[in-house]
């Protein structure tokens, strides 16, 4: 009875590490070089402020004087992809989206230009005057994703974001490799990043509907594709939180 006792122990033993032990394929590359886009080496920047609400309207009135400035200077690598007011959200706030084409000496030529332009300097001291809180990320784009591009309006922007456990953004990216060709049908992907600076192992997905209802109506019918129902299965249990912007542009903004 000793013996039998302690041969299946070993067994109960490997069954019960099963329950709780990943076992992760070893991986000889960075996360950035398996699923960022190869063909390109653009860097995003995500910023993200939290507005003193009497100041909302005089923040707009000055990104919009200022912004576009830098969109449109030759000597600046970098673009305006796009500029929001959330509307259903966190309120009072205001999202950007830059690119910048090179990479890292691309931001880094960027930032150093802006500390010598003297009317830049002047914009950050009067918009620090109306910001309660900000944040920014450094994003690279999914391989898989649509190039965010400008498109004419109306539309409104949802931005997903997504908290993943950390160790599961190469399984993210292989199944929302197949879960992307869900979406495509109605043209409201509009682009796909993971963060690489700031909070690590964040998903942002940005998508464009006409409005809310067309938005519903989108969403509901993908639950009719057959397949979707089960990427979203495998995918809820690597996010630790999520959370849904709706956006509104602002004039300047190249995605409208």
């Amino acid at each position: 009875r000793g013996l039998a006792s302690s041969a299946s122990r070993p067994r109960e033993d490997s069954w019960l590490k099963s329950l709780f032990v990943r076992k992760v394929d070893p991986r000889k590359d960075a996360h950035s070089n398996l699923l960022a886009k190869r063909e390109t080496s653009s860097l995003y920047k995500l910023q993200i402020h939290n507005v003193k609400p009497e100041c909302l309207d005089a923040y707009n009135k000055l990104c919009q004087e200022v912004l576009p400035k830098i969109h449109e200077e030759k000597h600046y690598p970098c673009a305006l992809v796009g500029t929001w007011n959330t509307w259903y959200g966190e309120q009072d706030q205001a999202v950007h989206l830059w690119r910048y084409e090179g990479g890292y000496p691309a931001l880094n030529e960027v930032m150093s230009k802006l500390r010598q332009n003297k009317e830049f300097t002047e914009f950050r001291k009067e918009r620090g005057n109306m910001l309660l809180s900000r944040k920014n990320q450094l994003l690279l784009e999914f391989s898989f994703w649509n190039e965010p591009v400008p498109r004419e309006g109306p539309n409104i922007y949802e931005l997903r974001s997504y908290q993943l456990r950390p160790g599961t953004m190469i399984e993210w990216g292989n199944y929302w490799a197949r879960a992307i060709r869900f979406r495509q049908d109605n043209n409201e992907a509009v682009g796909g990043f993971f963060s690489q600076i700031g909070q690590l192992y964040m998903v942002h997905h940005l998508w464009a509907y006409k409005d809310l209802q067309t938005r519903e109506d989108i969403r509901n019918a993908a639950w009719n594709k057959p397949g979707w129902d089960e990427l979203v299965y495998y995918t809820v249990p690597l996010i630790q939180e999520m959370e849904s912007r709706i956006m509104i542009p602002l004039k300047i903004s190249p995605l409208q």
